[in-house]
């Protein structure tokens, strides 16, 4: 986990989350009107527990936890892919799910971007290697070394692009919830 000081004169803080059932990344970002400073980053590590419902419980936690800790006043997700393995997805959604509950639970606003646009909005490419992507963020952010565990960066990437996504709005292609009702009245078919 890499930490920085916190520094109560940002104008905002982001906390990005890369979900996912084994390990799931996040990055904490403090922004001062349009410079980036990154305040935590790091990974909760969940392959050693066997039950996905626990699995589940301990990122509703955790997410609590770096909500509590550093307040944010956004949230940026990364949406889960649409891949071959339904079980594999089904499994990051709901991971995903669970974080944005501790989101909503703490009133912080929520905003989902694509693998490809926070890729895109760090690299320029959408195709872009999980590598490309944290030496970018090595360098914007100035971090000593890149984390052993790329999943670090994946959660700092989407902070990262919802702060030029918001820096710039008539690119922005986030989706933003409040509340349940919203998310739930956008996606109709996640619920059955």
């Amino acid at each position: 986990m890499t930490t920085r000081l916190l520094d109560t004169d940002f104008d905002r803080i982001i906390l990005g989350i890369d979900p996912g059932t084994n390990i799931m990344g996040y990055g904490v970002l403090g922004c001062k009107k349009k410079n980036m400073h990154l305040i935590s980053m790091g990974i909760v590590t969940l392959g050693r527990i066997d039950s996905h419902a626990l699995k589940l419980k301990k990122i509703f936690e955790r997410t609590l936890g770096l909500i509590d800790s550093y307040h944010p006043d956004e949230m940026a997700l990364e949406a889960p892919f649409y891949g071959k393995n339904v079980q594999s997805m089904l499994k990051l959604g709901r991971a995903q799910g669970v974080a944005m509950a501790a989101g909503l639970y703490r009133d912080v606003p929520i905003f989902e971007y694509a693998p490809k646009r926070i890729k895109q909005s760090i690299t320029g490419s959408g195709s872009a290697s999980k590598e490309q992507v944290a030496g970018i963020l090595k360098s914007i952010l100035k971090f000593d070394e890149i984390p052993k565990n790329l999943d670090a960066t994946d959660g700092m990437a989407a902070a990262v692009c919802h702060f030029f996504q918001d820096s710039n709005p008539t690119q922005s292609s986030s989706k933003s919830y409040g509340s349940w009702n919203s998310f739930l009245s956008d996606n109709p078919d996640r619920v059955k």
